[in-house]
């Protein structure tokens, strides 16, 4: 019986320890595991990596679809540029929110969630900024060819990270991944040649 009650309390020592835990204390936990290469650790793939990877995964993929349909619909490539910004700009924002808000770290053990928040917005701005940059090339067809290629590297690089942090299977990972890339860029391709 006392097992029970220990066991018990163990959530409430838990949220306890939560809550105690500053945005500084938090940031500085990441960088000294970054240092150490204890990056693979529970806490640091609920607290870093999984809000990393879906900002990354959001940025990559959503953004897809705006850029390459305004690309294909205008064949003006700063207007695509534009485009893609505000895409991954507002991508980013919303997702730092939607991360930030889904819960306060104290339940769940995932940490603060300004840290959260941010870790997830930059990365679905980086994603969705990266795949623009090809588009401050003049020349349309060679700013295309350039996006894709940054695009398949994204998409490999995601699943890379799924496959070392969580173990996901490479080629499984792989399908997945440009599986979803497949078929927001689809999207783009109906509603640019609308």
């Amino acid at each position: 019986m006392a097992q029970e009650t220990n066991e018990s309390k163990r959530p409430e020592i838990m949220i306890e320890q939560a809550e105690k835990v500053t945005v500084r204390e938090e940031v500085n936990a990441i960088f000294s595991a970054l240092r150490n290469n204890d990056d693979t650790s529970h806490d640091f793939l609920l607290r870093v990596v999984q809000p990393g990877l879906a900002g990354l995964m959001d940025g990559s993929v959503s953004t897809l679809a705006p850029i390459f349909a305004t690309a294909f619909a205008t064949h003006n490539p700063f207007t695509a540029f534009l485009v893609g910004m505000a895409s991954a700009t507002g991508a980013g924002i919303s997702m730092a929110f939607s991360e930030g808000l889904s819960d306060d770290g104290t339940l769940t053990g995932r940490g603060s969630p300004l840290v959260r928040g941010t870790i997830t917005g930059l990365m679905t701005f980086i994603g969705g900024s990266l795949h623009t940059l090809p588009f401050l090339v003049k020349d349309i067809h060679i700013a295309l060819l350039l996006a894709y290629v940054v695009v398949a590297v994204e998409l490999v690089l995601i699943a890379a990270i799924r496959h070392r942090y969580f173990r996901t299977q490479w080629l499984k990972s792989m399908i997945q991944v440009v599986g979803s890339g497949i078929l927001v860029f689809a999207a783009a391709l109906i509603f640019g040649n609308a």
